[in-house]
């Protein structure tokens, strides 16, 4: 397996190269931007179309810096500070595991208090040339899609502390066990978790905004199906512990032309640090499944890609609000429930996983929005 960009391009390319970045973090990173990408595609259709509107934004100009602007910026160049200068004298410690020394309390507090009154100081003195005897108070239009960036902002936050909460609930012994590690971890997050609080937290802004949160999740649909198959990618090449159910039966005839891996998987070097030790093997990652697994996070690549490719050729067809999102609903629950057969997780409910239950609410509500929403009127918002 490959659990840092280190080892993938070690695999890769035949060098020997220490970069502890997390595959997993990395394609997390990598499903936000194409999320973000289709979303914005999206939004931009829609205002053609009509279902967004522009709407008009109070702005003003030359505003008086204040000493709030000084301590909001000094706090990011004290971070800044107080991190860079640590990083660079413990270099190897940051390259083999980078995860373990951003979220520490080491740093340099010299740095940090030089960063603080740097980074506050400039930005309070560009502030201060900008800042007229009688600030501008004028009218901005605003773009819908233009806001894409704070959409995807807010989204990544709430979705990632969602994800986090859900992923210790349903394990929380283990949380028990080592609540700052369980926290601070870039594995162990919960899908559903994430798509929770995210939706909400989008819902909210696209209100505050007087935008139809209907369309907002109409135009999210494809792009959240899109992240959470890259995001899978992640979960395969770390060994993040989302894996299936023991594999021991031979590979069938009509998966010939396929890898063994394909079939079953034992995760070498997995991430997640479970099974057996690997002979002779030295470092962080040297544990091995004694037994293959189905990869079912490969599985949900390739089911999110085929889901993606679907919602984004019908898309011009369900234009009605809220039905584009119903049907990603159905067919989100369809592919957990169905992967939730074969996948090792936690029964929380009378035999049923946390997921299992979630996805069958999702299904019901899904089918409950194509009904609904399929006869109501286009509507703009």
């Amino acid at each position: 397996m490959f659990p840092t960009l280190g080892h993938l391009l070690s695999y890769l390319f035949g060098i020997d190269i220490t970069l502890g970045f997390p595959t997993f973090g990395l394609m997390v990173a990598l499903a936000f931007i194409a999320a973000a990408y289709v979303l914005g595609k999206e939004m931009k259709r829609k205002e053609t179309i009509g279902l967004f509107k522009s709407f008009t934004e109070t702005a003003k100009e030359g505003e008086q810096p204040t000493i709030l602007d000084f301590i909001s910026n000094g706090i990011f160049g004290f971070v800044l500070g107080f991190k860079i200068p640590f990083i660079l004298q413990n270099s190897d410690a940051f390259l083999r595991m980078p995860s373990d020394v951003l979220v520490s309390t080491d740093g340099n507090l010299i740095g940090g208090v030089i960063g603080f009154i740097l980074m506050g100081g400039w930005f309070y003195y560009q502030k201060k040339k900008k800042a007229l005897a009688q600030p501008l108070v004028k009218q901005v239009e605003v773009h819908p899609y233009e806001l894409v960036p704070t959409i995807t902002i807010i989204a990544a936050v709430s979705g990632i502390v969602g994800a986090k909460i859900f992923h210790n609930l349903e394990y929380f012994d283990d949380f028990l066990a080592d609540p700052i590690g369980s926290l601070t971890s870039f594995s162990g997050l919960t899908f559903y978790g994430g798509l929770i609080c995210g939706a909400g937290a989008v819902i909210w802004f696209a209100k505050r905004k007087g935008m139809n949160p209907l369309v907002i999740a109409d135009s999210a649909a494809p792009g959240l199906i899109l992240a959470y198959a890259i995001g899978r990618i992640g979960c395969q090449l770390s060994g993040d512990g989302d894996w299936g159910i023991e594999n021991l039966a031979p590979k069938p005839g009509w998966l010939s032309w396929a890898p063994d891996w394909v079939w079953s998987f034992n995760f070498p070097n997995n991430v997640s640090g479970e099974g057996v030790p690997i002979p002779g093997c030295v470092g962080d990652y040297c544990a091995v499944l004694p037994n293959p697994v189905y990869p079912t996070a490969f599985y949900e690549t390739l089911m999110g890609i085929t889901i993606f490719g679907i919602l984004w050729f019908f898309r011009k067809r369900l234009d009605k609000p809220g039905l584009m999102f119903s049907i990603y609903l159905i067919f989100n629950g369809i592919e957990r429930f169905m992967i939730e057969q074969i996948r090792v997780n936690v029964e929380v409910w009378s035999g049923f996983t946390q997921a299992e239950i979630i996805a069958v609410v999702l299904l019901i509500l899904g089918v409950t929005g194509v009904i609904f929403f399929g006869k109501k009127k286009v509507t703009a918002g």
